[in-house]
């Protein structure tokens, strides 16, 4: 059985200030030819299908043309949806009992009623049966509400072991998870991209073991930007179909393609290409030898560009701008802006812990600490550090 596996699609989102629509239809187009080409026995979409919860106008339409074109494919082909965190679940809903009948299946919500499952699709090849299991982004509060007093579910990872332990399945047969989480590996954490940093909890407070999922067959994952695989070569992150930030310029995007065997075999892992069209480029050298660099091409790219000039003048961007059409960022690097950086790092270091927190604590919230909230710090570190002391001897 052949598989495409995707996922984050961020419909709707901007690369900085710019729209990111033209890049994400010429994607799509790339897929939906491959879908064509390789005529893949089902497609998995894991989760972030939109980028807000509250999508734009021509983000919804470019789901609907999607899923339209999907759905006249030739012949048909499944296609597996969940919800991700950036999801709203009522509006990727909608509709969904009717899309099922042009072989849409869309899995919004985990199970909320007692006598609620994961929702399952089972697909036949020759085999035999492979069952595959659609776990939409899910929140210890969703689980807690299942359960109530009858299992305490304190996290993440309390949430997902609990909605897949009450599915009772049968590992004999193959079974596939669709996901929409943040896995680990015995707490090692998956490599990360700048463009989902912001939406995973400090400290992993948000992460779920492996170990729930390493029995199935195939474990489709989504929520991390870049392709990899998390501890075993069967539970897999695909990546983003798109270059979302500066720090994925280098990374080659892809549709992740598994092709599921006979039981007690491991899937074998293939990626097809996709061109992202304008590309995001990260550019260096001085300013005149990126403008030297501009061509047809990277006009109409998304460019990061570090000017490594001793003096660049006033205001460089400016310059830049005849010959780059879609600059995300300028930054600086020579001897002055290292000095620079160099006394700042010194200056972070003399900080102590204490006045660290408390210039956090105003960073993160937009007002200082109060006289309590200052005293319960020091409490706390005072607790720490005397902790340390009594370790050390």
């Amino acid at each position: 059985m052949k598989l495409f596996h995707l996922s984050d699609l961020h419909i709707g989102r901007q690369l900085q200030m710019y729209s990111l629509v033209e890049a994400q239809k010429n994607v799509f187009d790339q897929i939906l030819r491959a879908i064509t080409d390789e005529k893949p026995d089902a497609v998995l979409i894991a989760g972030d299908v939109y980028d807000k919860s509250v999508p734009s106008s021509e983000a919804f339409d470019l789901l609907n043309e999607l899923l339209v074109q999907l759905s006249e494919i030739e012949p048909a082909v499944p296609v597996l949806i969940i919800s991700g965190n950036h999801d709203n679940n009522l509006r990727l809903n909608y509709a969904s009992h009717f899309m099922e009948k042009n072989k849409i299946f869309i899995a919004a919500n985990p199970p909320q009623k007692k006598d609620e499952h994961l929702k399952k699709v089972t697909l036949q090849d020759e085999y035999g049966e492979v069952n595959i299991y659609l776990l939409p982004f899910t929140r210890p509060a969703d689980v807690r509400n299942l359960y109530g007093d009858e299992r305490e579910i304190r996290d993440f990872n309390d949430a997902v072991a609990a909605l897949i332990e009450r599915e009772n399945i049968d590992y004999s047969e193959r079974n596939i998870l669709v996901s929409h989480q943040f896995y680990v590996a015995a707490g090692k954490e998956p490599e990360r991209r700048d463009s989902e940093m912001r939406y995973i909890s400090v400290g992993g407070l948000d992460s779920v073991d492996i170990s729930h999922v390493e029995k199935f067959d195939y474990v489709a994952l989504g929520h991390i930007h870049s392709a990899q695989k998390v501890g075993m070569e069967h539970i897999r992150y695909c990546g983003t179909p798109i270059k979302y930030s500066v720090s994925e310029a280098g990374d080659n995007k892809s549709i992740t393609i598994v092709e599921l065997r006979e039981k007690n075999t491991e899937p074998f892992i293939s990626y097809l290409s996709l061109a992202m069209k304008p590309d995001v480029v990260k550019l260096r050298g001085t300013l005149q030898e990126v403008i030297d660099m501009a061509d047809a091409e990277l006009k109409k790219s998304y460019v990061h560009i570090t000017l490594t000039d001793e003096e660049c003048g006033f205001r460089p961007k400016d310059s830049l701008m005849e010959y780059f059409d879609n600059i995300i960022e300028v930054v600086i690097d020579n001897r002055r802006t290292r000095a620079e950086l160099s006394n700042d790092m010194e200056a972070t270091e003399n900080i102590s812990p204490e006045t660290a927190f408390v210039n956090f604590y105003q960073e993160m919230n937009g007002q200082p600490m109060s006289e309590a909230e200052k005293k319960l710090l020091m409490d706390v570190i005072s607790t720490i550090s005397g902790k340390e002391k009594e370790d050390s001897i």
